[in-house]
């Protein structure tokens, strides 16, 4: 390729790399357990999810069941009542019993619970059921899923969510945890002290920004409990996952590194960069060591060799050179060089390595993301050796603005949120089209599909569909899926529920507006200010109509767990667009001078509405603070730990860095925080533009803000405990709320 950065018609080469639909550079991804070890482990998972009634499934994993690399599962019945599961790996053999679960026998499994009523006896299947993908990889997880979401996890929760991932297909997760321990001891080998390693790591609840380079020392430094701690639970992660037939993705060298290398090696070529986000060079202004100096080379392959000594290795690496960062050179031969660098320390310590690096830096930055950069990037490492991921395709692919990324394969994912927020949010149609069309894109290199949201445990609803498009020959019926979707998850047909999952599937699960990133964009959970935005994409009467709809339906189904879950969301959900109506009445109150209207939209909100929100969050299990932090403090093992941990936890889901730099960016709608975080926020705001509005003064945003700070602060180091069990009764709390509420949100809609 030229230094001018003319393009390459790349897809010959990619005709060569490309053999049956497949790159023959990744036919040695494959599952490393013996056929009869993931036997074992799915048999296990069964047990763990069906109790005694694992008995009635014989299961058994048949690698030469496929005659490529695509996943297959075969079921059929047994004259006594039994289901017999066969499949290619551990994680073909959960997908298969999990579709017969769904399809068979109405069963559902969750984030938000299960539901598992098993009919007796099973259901038979005539003939053979046989349940295959045309996708290689079905990735999943973010760099970030890391700290939004399991920063606390303990090993029977990532026991769970293994599990889950097996039952969706999943076969290509990232495994990132105590990799710190392992750069803590590289940095000791090459004569760092401890004291410059405390100042280059973050605290727990950072780490993916400290990993991505955006990030140092912000809520460290990390304790040595910690290292041991993430190492144990890192072993158990990876033999839990690979036992399963999945293919574990580990952490590569990236050049971030701590300060201090300028001390020991004052020859390097380390580039300090700008500030990341909204945050200065006391926290961010990564050092970044030039990937072509041989500096670099050695720190990788010290990295990657204690890593593969300490966790073996699937061959697949993660790392990314530029995240959020811009480059020191657009020059195509510099970045060339540059991921040619990267992946050597790949391959001089494991020659099998494949790169697996997110697509993310292409749509984040065009400005500097050109034709011939991306291509000089991708092309600095040999076709068919990197796998990208388009990691927000169901916004905005990058594959088709890419030639398919230029010839190397790619895996199209769905991000879907950011920052782990609550909020009904999806692009239904949009996944449910997106993968077919990237299959069917001239000369495609798609490799696989993916989920990749920065934060989990919300709509899971999004993430059943998007996994099950992995297994299926042409989009589904939205409106049949729905309906089925909806009988399994509560086991019962009533169509009440139907009705309302059908208009939510229509309007706040249809995201059409292009490139819209599902942050909760809320007032409810934003700093009051007389600037905010009350814009939805979806029509507010589908969402109150399907409220009512379950509302009604409620009394025999609260103790259906997936139901109550609901409720709970959807009343969530109506009672979020009903402040944005009061925010409106407030702000509209002040301006024209009506202390009045100011007094009672102010006065129903903060004294009714936020609190009533509150208790019903606290009353179950999935929205409570509590939870949270009680993770947080059950990973210290002394006080001071305690505070640190509790203080993380905090400081993300709030002001994310010392002075609110990502304010509300990883925003939370929990039971607990309800009442100390936001209404407290809001209780400020209202009684200040009385205040303004009774002097005759004008609302002075910076004033208010650094007011506000104080009660945002306030929450952080608050040390109060918060109950980790829920409080109150459900039903009569989600009663009151539609009964005082609904006839308000009717009302205002005319």
């Amino acid at each position: 390729m030229s230094s001018h950065g003319s393009i390459t018609p790349c897809f010959d080469w990619a005709r060569e790399a490309w053999e049956h639909g497949e790159f023959r550079t990744l036919d040695h991804l494959k599952p490393q357990a013996s056929d009869k070890t993931q036997t074992r482990a799915v048999a296990d998972l069964l047990k763990r999810l069906l109790g005694n009634r694992a008995r009635e499934f014989i299961v058994s994993v048949n690698r030469t069941l496929t005659n490529g690399s695509l996943d297959v599962c075969e079921i059929r019945s047994t004259k006594n009542n039994k289901i017999v599961a066969t499949g290619s790996t551990g994680v073909a053999v959960a997908t298969g019993i999990y579709n017969y679960l769904k399809y068979f026998c109405n069963c559902h499994v969750s984030w938000s619970g299960n539901q598992l009523s098993l009919p007796r006896p099973l259901p038979s299947v005539t003939g053979v059921l046989r349940i295959s993908t045309q996708h290689r990889f079905r990735y999943y997880q973010n760099v970030c899923t890391q700290s939004y979401s399991t920063a606390w996890w303990d090993w029977p929760r990532w026991q769970q969510e293994i599990d889950w991932m097996a039952l969706n297909g999943i076969n290509l997760p990232l495994a990132f945890n105590g990799q710190e321990a392992l750069w803590q001891e590289v940095y000791l080998s090459l004569g760092l002290n401890q004291t410059d390693i405390d100042q280059f790591f973050t605290g727990p609840a950072f780490l993916a920004w400290n990993r991505m380079g955006n990030l140092f020392q912000w809520g460290g430094p990390l304790p040595q409990s910690w290292h041991v701690k993430q190492l144990y639970l890192q072993y158990k992660i990876l033999d839990g996952m690979r036992a399963l037939g999945m293919m574990p993705v580990l952490p590569a060298f990236s050049g971030n590194v701590p300060e201090a290398i300028t001390r020991l090696f004052p020859n390097a070529n380390v580039t300090k960069l700008n500030p990341w986000s909204h945050f200065n060079c006391s926290y961010s202004c990564a050092h970044i060591l030039d990937p072509r100096d041989p500096l670099f080379q050695r720190i990788g392959t010290l990295f990657l060799s204690q890593l593969v000594k300490q966790f073996g290795t699937d061959h697949i690496y993660n790392t990314d050179t530029f995240n959020e960062m811009t480059p020191a050179s657009p020059d195509p031969s510099y970045l060339s060089a540059v991921s040619r660098s990267v992946f050597a320390t790949m391959t001089s310590v494991d020659p099998q390595a494949i790169w697996l690096m997110q697509g993310w830096l292409f749509v984040h930055d065009m400005a500097f993301w050109k034709p011939a950069q991306i291509q000089a990037l991708l092309h600095g490492v040999p076709i068919g050796r990197m796998i990208v991921l388009d990691l927000f395709a169901e916004s905005t692919p990058a594959f088709s603005s890419t030639q398919s990324f230029y010839g190397q394969p790619f895996i199209w994912c769905m991000l879907h949120n950011f920052g782990g927020n609550s909020g009904l949010f999806g692009t239904v149609e949009s996944i449910n089209m997106g993968p077919f069309e990237a299959l069917q894109y001239p000369n495609s290199t798609l490799v696989g599909l993916g989920m990749a949201p920065e934060g989990i445990e919300q709509n899971p609803v999004v993430y059943e569909l998007m996994s099950e498009l992995a297994w299926r020959k042409e989009p589904v019926n939205l409106g049949k899926w729905v309906s089925l979707y909806a009988a399994r998850r509560y086991g019962s047909t009533n169509e009440n529920l139907t009705a309302a999952w059908k208009l939510l599937f229509r309007s706040v699960y249809n995201c059409t507006v292009p490139h819209y990133k599902n942050h909760n964009h809320s007032p409810l959970v934003h700093r009051p200010s007389l600037e905010m935005s009350t814009d939805v994409w979806y029509d507010r009467a589908d969402l109150f109509e399907a409220w009512r709809l379950l509302y009604e339906v409620a009394p025999p189904l609260m103790s259906v767990e997936t139901f109550r879950y609901d409720l709970v969301d959807v009343t969530r959900q109506a009672l979020q667009l009903l402040t944005s109506e009061y925010y409106q009445e407030i702000r509209d109150s002040f301006l024209n001078h009506k202390m009045p209207e100011l007094l009672t939209a102010g006065g129903v909100l903060v004294y009714d509405l936020l609190p009533e929100l509150d208790r019903l969050l606290s009353s179950e299990n999935h929205f409570l603070l509590g939870v949270w932090l009680e993770r947080a403090h059950s990973l210290a093992l002394t006080e001071q730990e305690v505070q640190l941990y509790d203080l993380n936890a905090r400081n993300q889901i709030t002001l994310w860095g010392p002075v609110g730099n990502i304010l509300d960016y990883a925003s939370k709608e929990w039971g607990g925080l309800m009442k100390d975080y936001y209404s407290q926020r809001w209780s400020l705001f209202v009684k200040t533009l009385v205040e303004c509005l009774d002097r005759g003064r004008p609302f002075k945003r910076e004033t208010f803000n650094q007011a506000v700070f104080q009660v945002e602060q306030g929450f952080v180091f608050n040390r109060r405990k918060y109950p980790s069990k829920p409080q109150g009764d459900t039903y009569n709390i989600a009663n009151r709320i539609f009964l005082k509420y609904y006839p308000q949100a009717l009302k205002r809609l005319h």
